[in-house]
């Protein structure tokens, strides 16, 4: 889909189609269609199609990015089935020009992606070209120069998300932990500037990476550490990201009832998150160092399973008692912590569907903020409501710290309560993080938007490709605070 300026009025403009917004439901401009409007009992609200006269009326609620985002979804949702190759429509300019633009391009992204390649019929658009008039919605003079920057940015952060959705609604059988590693190494291949190293089980086992080893046992399939980095020349802080790459969790010997199982596959939506934020950076050329640290296994069952009642001891050190397998992904994450704060980060990121929990607390649509500075999570917090995702802050309690203590070992991997389990999750992890870090920290359980089993707003069935605009956002806050 290609995205292009004229520097003409509306008019002037030659498409197949036309999208005409209607803001706050006022019909008054258009006299000529009055009677066309009465026929359909349009009153402003939603969408028209008129084929005959080649235009699209539709409700533009108003001039927020998730305004933007939302109403340019819908256009696409409404013109891709007719057998079109261009529209056009006039700019839409809210508080940002960039942001604006920005929104635009995801909105229309979000609306063209689909998978079903596992579909026999598989439906196709012929839409192939968005003509966006100089002609701004309200009349409003803006920078050409900073609508096509958000332009650029809007398709490079749509393709990111939509790439981490590809790799997390594939399937179990498909997508393994070494499949994971394919991956990582082609985006590595297709983008020089990001460096890819892959690490296997005997690398694991050298760095006394325990825990993480001890989720593989029962898979047949091994395990596989994940290191994409990129460095700018002149980066100006460095970012790690770890996520949670779960291809598949079953439960292990605390096996999930067979409802729980389905959908298991979107475990891996941290580590998905994670490759298409680098992604993303590359394509930006943003002035950071960037690295991302990947766990990828399976959680299985078999005669070699770890159990219930184990006690592994971690590459920090730290002793865990196993309570329960299905409380997998923190074992995971924790060996995962401990190699990446050896890269000595400036700000460390995890990303992982933890806890059902979070679900429960905040619903399917929100993630979790979570760590022990409090300005750095709001930050981070008001960063992300400009990005399109919802996100919010779930504050550490010391009291809920006595819930992950164990008897036999520093740390159990499950709480005695089952009240506050996302935030006991964030403090299991929290006992992996080395002092000197804990300020630079932040948990972000993304288990509730990363697979929605239904359409909500701009996100289809399936996988959002939760974490990736919040995060990048974030690090292009991070630029502009810091010049």
């Amino acid at each position: 889909m290609q995205f292009i300026f004229e520097d003409k009025k509306l008019n002037s403009i030659k498409a197949d189609f036309e999208v005409i917004f209607i803001q706050d439901k006022n019909l008054k401009p258009y006299n000529e269609e009055k009677k066309f409007f009465k026929l359909n009992n349009f009153k402003g609200e939603g969408a028209l199609l008129d084929t005959r006269n080649y235009k699209l009326f539709i409700e533009l609620k108003g001039l927020s990015y998730e305004d933007i985002r939302l109403c340019f979804f819908n256009i696409y949702k409404n013109l891709e089935k007719l057998n079109i190759k261009s529209i056009k429509l006039p700019s839409i300019i809210g508080d940002c020009t960039v942001r604006s633009f920005c929104s635009l391009a995801e909105g229309m992204l979000f609306g063209a992606y689909n998978f079903n390649k596992y579909k026999k019929e598989k439906q196709t658009s012929t839409l192939e070209k968005i003509i966006i008039s100089s002609q701004e919605l309200n009349g409003k003079k803006f920078d050409l120069n900073e609508a096509k920057i958000g332009l650029e940015r809007g398709q490079i952060l749509a393709h990111a998300t939509n790439f981490a959705k590809d790799i997390v609604n594939e399937i179990p059988e498909i997508y393994t932990p070494l499949k994971m590693a394919e991956d990582a190494q082609k985006l590595a291949k297709d983008h020089k500037n990001i460096s890819c190293k892959i690490y296997d089980e005997k690398f694991l086992m050298k760095e006394k990476m325990n825990a993480f080893l001890a989720v593989n046992k029962a898979s047949s399939l091994p395990p596989r550490l994940i290191h994409l980095s990129y460095k700018a020349k002149n980066s100006k802080k460095r970012v790690v990201f770890v996520g949670k790459g779960l291809t598949y969790d079953s439960g292990g010997l605390s096996l999930k009832p067979s409802d729980y199982m389905v959908t298991m596959k979107a475990d891996k939506s941290g580590a998905a998150a994670a490759m298409g934020i680098i992604k993303a950076v590359s394509e930006l050329n943003l002035d950071l160092e960037i690295h991302c640290i990947l766990g990828a296994t399976e959680n299985m069952i078999g005669g070699n399973a770890y159990k219930p009642d184990d006690v592994l001891i971690s590459r920090e050190g730290v002793s865990i008692e196993v309570r329960n397998t299905d409380a997998e992904g923190r074992l995971v994450l924790a060996d995962c912590l401990s190699y990446a704060q050896d890269l000595k980060p400036d700000l460390l990121i995890d990303m992982a569907t933890l806890t059902g929990a979070c679900v429960v607390g905040l619903g399917e649509f929100t993630s979790g903020i979570m760590g022990n500075n409090e300005d750095l999570q709001n930050e981070f917090y008001q960063s992300s409501k400009k990005s399109g995702e919802y996100a919010t802050i779930l504050h550490f309690n010391p009291y809920l710290k006595d819930l992950i203590k164990s008897n036999i070992a520093d740390v159990c991997n499950v709480a005695s309560s089952r009240y506050g389990g996302a935030i006991t999750a964030g403090l299991f992890l929290d006992k992996f993080i080395r002092q000197e870090y804990k300020d630079k920290w932040l948990h972000l359980d993304i288990a509730g938007p990363a697979y929605v089993e239904k359409n909500w707003g701009y996100s289809n069935f399936g996988a959002s490709g939760a974490g990736v605009r919040m995060c990048v956002n974030f690090l292009i806050h991070l630029l502009r605070k810091n010049k």
